[in-house]
């Protein structure tokens, strides 16, 4: 249930290991010469921002000696993993996707990067985003970054601002990554790149050591090949880290049930008005993933999801301002050498007041109250993950950057109530376009019950007959 067809998961990686069949210095050295290709093809994939051949090799060499004495780590040992460049990742600049930032080599990682290495991971490198997360396309036009390709097809956009990282999962360059989410930024380049993200609950996993450019919207979750492999990631990274006091406080992380043979007793939660707003195409692979989860016993409840409109409307208020406030400094010096993009959000951004964020953070309040209501009566809550598939990419979006903020409102449509109240949410891939663009649908689900969204979202995985393979993608056990 969990192998996706042919895309590598971290059991394939792990079986072949422990088998003797392939070590994860072999994988180490393909992957090596996968990331060269990578800079060399037409046009560049550029997933994959920073990697240092020596640290690779150094890594695998290490989990290779552990899988021969039969001492490994983890389930994670040996596994190729990318953090997206947000992170401080030893011994790589910490750019964020700017020219600027990161003048000098990292010399301490981030809670995940350290988690990560602790579990034997292989880290190959960081990987692109968005400038300071703030968009959702992953255009980032600048000299150290580039456009990453979308793996399923290479003239659109990969989703932002996690991009680089669900470009490289996507593209089979590792089965794992990790990104940031504040508006969607694990949910939309993974459901554009048809893979799964998964958004932990607000402070489940640490955000120690990444940029803290909005402290109350931004959660850190795993981008995989599947939902196993997103399970086996989050209950590594998930727990409370001293260095980063929004988790302290959280329940202890668990996989209860997660392998129940059906969704008997789940009751899940769809507002149908908010739902049907995508194109046709995602409202009909939707429509019939939900009806899938009810032929495996799960009961569709009608529910309503009160003031969306001004929860959209104070999540943009939230971030941006968090955004504005924190990088006021960048603003001032640095701003010729940011994207047009950034400029124009961060400009907006200086025109809400005080009482505007004051504001928001009452209206969020009252969304939390709403859904707390809602949860006493459903499990889960299901929207179609995004209303539409990957946007093209035009010449001039290589050049000068693409700013389409009607698309930028309707990317973040299904995404923003997770990042403004904190709750867990997972997309899955349930199908294609007929021009082959992956759709996906959405799971959330109560603070801290990220137990349910593995649970129903490996039911979604059957639901999908086929995984295609995409047209750029690269075999790291061949």
């Amino acid at each position: 249930d969990v192998v996706r067809g042919d895309l590598v998961t971290n059991f394939q990686l792990l079986l072949s290991c422990r088998s003797g069949k392939l070590t994860p210095s072999q994988v180490a050295k393909n992957i090596i010469a996968m990331l060269e290709d990578c800079d060399k093809s037409m046009p560049p994939l550029r997933a994959i921002v920073q990697w240092d051949q020596e640290q690779i090799m150094l890594m695998a060499e290490a989990s290779t000696t552990r899988y021969r004495n039969k001492c490994t780590l983890s389930c994670l040992d040996g596994i190729p993993v990318c953090l997206k460049e947000e992170f401080k990742v030893v011994p790589y600049h910490h750019r964020v996707g700017t020219v600027y930032l990161g003048t000098q080599p990292e010399t301490e990682d981030a809670t995940v990067a350290k988690k990560l290495r602790e579990a034997g991971a292989i880290i190959i490198g960081v990987s692109n985003m968005h400038e300071l997360g703030t968009g959702t396309t992953g255009c980032n036009p600048n000299r150290y970054h580039k456009i990453p390709r979308n793996p399923y097809n290479p003239n659109h956009f990969t989703g932002g601002s996690s991009s680089g990282s669900a470009a490289a999962v996507a593209a089979g360059l590792c089965p794992v990554a990790i990104g940031t989410d504040g508006g969607g930024s694990v949910r939309i380049p993974a459901s554009f790149c048809g893979v799964v993200g998964l958004k932990g609950t607000f402070g489940r996993i640490s955000c120690h050591g990444s940029l803290p450019l909005s402290y109350s919207t931004v959660s850190v979750g795993p981008i995989c090949t599947s939902v196993a492999d997103a399970a086996i990631v989050y209950s590594i990274l998930a727990e409370p880290d001293l260095l980063y006091p929004y988790g302290l406080k959280q329940p202890k992380a668990t996989l209860s049930d997660m392998c129940a043979p059906d969704l008997k007793g789940l009751k899940l939660g769809v507002d149908w008005t908010f739902f049907k707003a995508c194109d046709a195409e995602v409202l009909s692979a939707c429509e019939k993933a939900v009806k899938h989860l009810q032929s495996l016993g799960g009961s569709v409840v009608e529910i309503s999801l009160p003031e969306m409109e001004e929860a959209r409307v104070a999540h943009v208020i939230c971030i941006l301002s968090e955004m504005r406030d924190f990088l006021q400094p960048d603003f001032n010096k640095h701003f010729h050498e940011m994207n047009l993009e950034t400029r124009a959000s961060l400009a907006l951004a200086s025109q809400f007041t005080a009482l505007d964020y004051i504001k928001a953070n009452r209206q969020r309040t009252r969304s939390m109250r709403f859904l707390q209501e809602i949860f006493s009566t459903v499990n889960c809550i299901l929207t179609p993950a995004l209303p539409c598939t990957a946007p093209r990419i035009y010449e001039s979006d290589l050049l000068t950057g693409s700013s389409d903020m009607s698309f930028t409102v309707r990317s973040m449509r299904f995404m923003q109530l997770g990042n403004f109240t904190g709750i867990p949410g997972i997309v899955v891939p349930v199908g294609y376009s007929t021009a082959g663009l992956p759709i996906s649908l959405q799971v959330m689900a109560k603070w801290w019950d990220e137990a349910v969204l593995l649970r129903i979202g490996l039911k979604l995985e059957q639901f999908r007959e086929q995984t295609k393979k995409p047209s750029i993608y690269y075999d790291i056990l061949a």
